[in-house]
C-alpha cells in the first residue's frame, strides 16, 4: 500500500494528529502497520490541504514538501500576538485605521522575493533545536532571515480590523510572518485569525477527503 492521500485537515488538528488517525485507519481495515507521513506542516489553527505519503512514498515526503502553496488568509488589524496568530496572547499595538486605498499598496509590497523571519513558534531548528521548543521555554533565540517568494496577493477584501486575501507562495514561506509584516507595513499591527490551505503543487483541496471520510481507495499510488 503505496501512495499519497489527499486531507482536508478540520481546525484544530495538529498534522501529527492527521498522520495518526489515518494509520490507525489503515490498521483497522487492513490488519497491516504501514508507514504514514506528512509532507510539510499545517498549524493547528488552520484548515486546508494536507498530503499525507503511505509506505514506500514516506520516502519522497520532500518532493511534495518543496511544492509551491496557496492559502486563503484572514488577518487581524490592531493587535500583535506572541505567536504570531490568534492562538497567542494578544496585546494593542494602535487604534489606527488604515483607509482602504492604503491596502492594495501595501500588499504589493510583499509580492515577489522577500526577506522573512520565521516566526518564534514555528518549527524551524536554530542550534540543532525546534525554535518552537526554546520558545516554549522562555529561551531568546536568534532566527536568521530566509529569502521566500510571494507570487501573487489577490482575493481582497477590507474591512477593518479584518484583511482577507489569497496568496501562492513558495514552500518555507511563513504566512503568520506575512501577516505580522504586513501588520508593520501599515502601522497598525496584525496577526494571522484565520488561514486555510487550498492548494499544494497542482493538488487542491477540492480532491481531498475530510477524516470521518477517508477510504483507501483515496489512496493515490
Amino acid at each position: 500500500m503505496d501512495g499519497i492521500l489527499l486531507v482536508d485537515k478540520p481546525e484544530g488538528w495538529t498534522s501529527h494528529d492527521v498522520v495518526a488517525k489515518v494509520r490507525s485507519i489503515i490498521r483497522a481495515k487492513t490488519g497491516l502497520k504501514i508507514k504514514v507521513g506528512h509532507t510539510g506542516t499545517l498549524d493547528p489553527m488552520a484548515s486546508g490541504l494536507l498530503i499525507l505519503v503511505i509506505g514506500k512514498f514516506t520516502k519522497r515526503a520532500g518532493e511534495f514538501s518543496k511544492l509551491d502553496k496557496v492559502y486563503k488568509a484572514e488577518i487581524t488589524l490592531g493587535a500583535i500576538s506572541t505567536t504570531g496568530d490568534r492562538e497567542g496572547s494578544l496585546t494593542k499595538k494602535s487604534s489606527h485605521q488604515p483607509a482602504p486605498a492604503e491596502i492594495e499598496p501595501a500588499l504589493n509590497k510583499f509580492v515577489g522575493l522577500i526577506s522573512q523571519i520565521p516566526p518564534a513558534f514555528s518549527a524551524v531548528k536554530v542550534d540543532g533545536q525546534r525554535a518552537y521548543r526554546a520558545a516554549r521555554a522562555g529561551k531568546s533565540i536568534k532566527i536568521e532571515p530566509r529569502q521566500v517568494k510571494i507570487y501573487e496577493i489577490t482575493e481582497v477584501k477590507y474591512s477593518y480590523p479584518r484583511l482577507e486575501f489569497t496568496t501562492k507562495v513558495s514552500s518555507g514561506t511563513y504566512i503568520r510572518s506575512l501577516a505580522e509584516d504586513i501588520g508593520e507595513e501599515l502601522g497598525t499591527g496584525a496577526y494571522l485569525s484565520t488561514l486555510r490551505r487550498t492548494k499544494v503543487g497542482d493538488y487542491a483541496v477540492e480532491r481531498a477527503k475530510v477524516i470521518d471520510k477517508i477510504n483507501l481507495n483515496d489512496i493515490i499510488s
